[in-house]
């Protein structure tokens, strides 16, 4: 495939949202930086990224050229730099995947999806908007639905409980493993593989 991928992964500025729900895609992201050589640095798109090959492919070759990044801007307003990066590193948006928290999955699920409609996400609605498109792939990882009458803004910028953050760090894994796959797979391998593990 020609030109590189760029990886974004959606949450919120700083150390007070680092370990919010809804900074699911910044952790992603941390875990797929550990699989590549160097470290995000700071990009004038207001980003963090890291410009790296994923893997080694067969006969030693090196993997796809992929750029993760972290917008620094807040979730609502991510279109801006993730549109000055696809126009930065020359990416459409088949080769844009975006990760991000879903409301609409119980905790500990990860599903793979190309275009679609935002679900009221409105990182997801600011990136369609700055982009022109919706028909970039998804990784949606579950957080589930805010028990009781708690409500959902609030109930996404609440941090991971104790006992959610163990399994937590399985699901940030496969999330991992998954985008991954897109990469080096396609997304329609990437989902069978994804959507029928036990």
């Amino acid at each position: 495939m020609d030109g590189p991928w760029l990886v974004v992964g959606l949450g919120n500025p700083g150390p007070t949202y680092a370990r919010n729900r809804h900074n699911v895609g910044h952790m992603v992201l941390d875990v797929l930086a550990d699989r590549m050589p160097g470290t995000f640095t700071t990009h004038k798109a207001r980003a963090a990224v890291l410009d790296g090959r994923l893997g080694v492919l067969a006969g030693g070759v090196p993997g796809p050229r992929v750029v993760l990044a972290k917008p620094a801007s807040f979730m609502n307003v991510s279109g801006g730099p993730v549109g000055a990066l696809c126009s930065f590193y020359g990416v459409s948006a088949p080769h844009l995947i975006v990760v991000h928290d879903e409301l609409d999955l119980p905790a500990d699920v990860v599903r793979l999806k190309r275009g679609g409609g935002e679900g009221g996400h409105n990182g997801l609605r600011s990136i369609s908007a700055a982009i022109g498109s919706k028909d970039y792939v998804r990784c949606r990882v579950g957080i589930g639905r805010p028990p009781g009458r708690t409500d959902a803004a609030e109930y996404v910028l609440r941090d991971f409980s104790i006992a959610e953050r163990r399994e937590l760090e399985v699901t940030l894994v496969e999330a991992a493993d998954a985008d991954a796959d897109v990469v080096t797979l396609g997304l329609e391998k990437a989902q069978l593989r994804l959507h029928t593990s036990p």
